[in-house]
C-alpha cells in the first residue's frame, strides 16, 4: 500500500484564492485594505526567507505589507516602541514578530505587547491561554497549528475519538496543535525527549503530527499501518546529487513511511504552504473585525 499524498500546495492555493476574494470584497464594501506588519530582527537567513515569502504572498492576495528590518543589537526598549506604534496604526491589522529573536531580547515581553486584535500569529499569552481553556475561544490560532488542522479537515480525517500523537512540545507547533486536537475530541499523547519507548507510543497513533525538528527521525516501522502522518519538520540534509548539494526533508523518513501510512504530507509541499495561507486568512479576519 502506498499512502495518499496530502497536497498542501493545492489546499493552500485554494485558501489563498479565497482570501484574495475576501480582500476584494472587504475593500469594495468598507474601503479597508488589510495590512500586515512583519518585524524582523537580525540577519538570520531562514527568517529573511520566510519574511520575503510572506510579503510576496500578501501582495498576491491584495494585502498591504509593511516590513521592518531591524539590527540584531536593537535595544529591548526600542523594539517595544515599534510594536506599540504598530498597535496604534489604523492601516496595520496584523503584527508578526518573526521568531526567534536574538537572545538579549525578552521574547515573551514583546509578544505580550502585541494588541490582541492584531495578534495574527496567535502567540500572545492570552490567546494561548484561551486555547487551553474549555469554553474559551482564542482571537487567533497560530498559523502552522491551524494549517495542520485544516489539512486534516480538507482530507476529511475524523478526529473525534482517535489516538493522536504529537511528537514535539514547542510553543510554536507542538503545544498549540495538541490543544487544537483536544478541542476536536481526539485522545492526545505528547511525546518528547524524555518519552519512554517512543517508537511503541507512536505505533499506537491513528494520527501522527511530527514536529520535533530532527531529520527523518520517525522510521516506517514506528508507524501504525494506515496512520495519517502530518510532517511539520523542515530539515536540510546533505545531498551531493542536487545542484545545491543539499535538500529539505521532514521529521519522517518519507520514502519508507509512505509504504505504511494511509495518508502523509510531503516535505516540501505539505504543511509549509499552509502556514502562509493561514497567516493571510488571519490577517483578513483581523481587518474584517476592525472594519466592522
Amino acid at each position: 500500500m502506498t499512502a495518499q499524498l496530502i497536497d498542501g500546495k493545492a489546499i493552500a492555493a485554494k485558501i489563498r484564492a479565497q482570501v484574495a476574494e475576501g480582500v476584494t470584497a472587504l475593500v469594495s464594501k468598507t474601503g479597508v485594505r488589510p495590512g500586515l506588519a512583519t518585524v524582523l530582527v537580525g540577519d538570520n537567513p531562514a527568517s529573511h526567507t520566510y519574511v520575503r515569502m510572506k510579503q510576496k504572498a500578501c501582495a498576491e492576495a491584495g494585502i498591504e505589507s509593511f516590513g521592518f528590518d531591524l539590527p540584531a543589537d536593537i535595544a529591548q526598549e526600542d523594539l517595544e516602541i515599534i510594536v506599540r506604534d504598530l498597535n496604534q496604526r489604523v492601516d496595520v491589522h496584523g503584527i508578526l514578530v518573526q521568531l526567534p529573536l536574538p537572545a538579549h531580547l525578552d521574547e515573551q515581553r514583546i509578544l505580550s505587547l502585541i494588541s490582541l486584535d492584531k495578534d495574527v500569529d496567535g502567540f500572545h499569552p492570552i490567546n494561548i491561554g484561551r486555547l487551553a481553556m474549555k469554553g474559551r475561544e482564542p482571537g487567533f490560532v497560530a498559523a502552522t497549528p491551524a494549517g495542520v488542522i485544516r489539512l486534516l479537515d480538507e482530507m476529511k480525517v475524523p478526529l473525534a475519538g482517535t489516538n493522536a500523537v504529537v511528537l514535539g512540545r514547542s510553543n510554536i507547533v507542538g503545544m498549540p496543535v495538541s490543544l487544537l486536537l483536544v478541542r476536536r475530541d481526539a485522545t492526545v499523547t505528547i511525546c518528547h525527549s524524555r518519552t519512554h519507548d517512543l517508537p511503541e507510543v507512536i505505533r499506537r497513533a491513528d494520527v501522527l503530527i511530527a514536529a520535533v525538528g530532527r531529520a527523518q527521525m520517525v522510521k516506517a516501522d514506528w508507524l501504525k499501518r494506515g496512520a495519517v502522518v502530518i510532517d511539520v519538520g523542515t530539515n536540510r540534509i546533505d545531498d551531493p546529487s542536487t545542484k545545491s548539494g543539499s535538500r529539505m526533508v521532514g521529521d519522517v523518513d518519507f520514502e519508507a513511511a509512505k509504504e505504511v501510512a494511509g495518508m502523509i504530507t510531503p516535505v516540501p509541499g505539505g504543511v509549509g504552504p499552509m502556514t502562509i495561507a493561514m497567516l493571510l486568512e488571519n490577517t483578513l479576519t483581523a481587518a474584517t473585525r476592525l472594519a466592522n
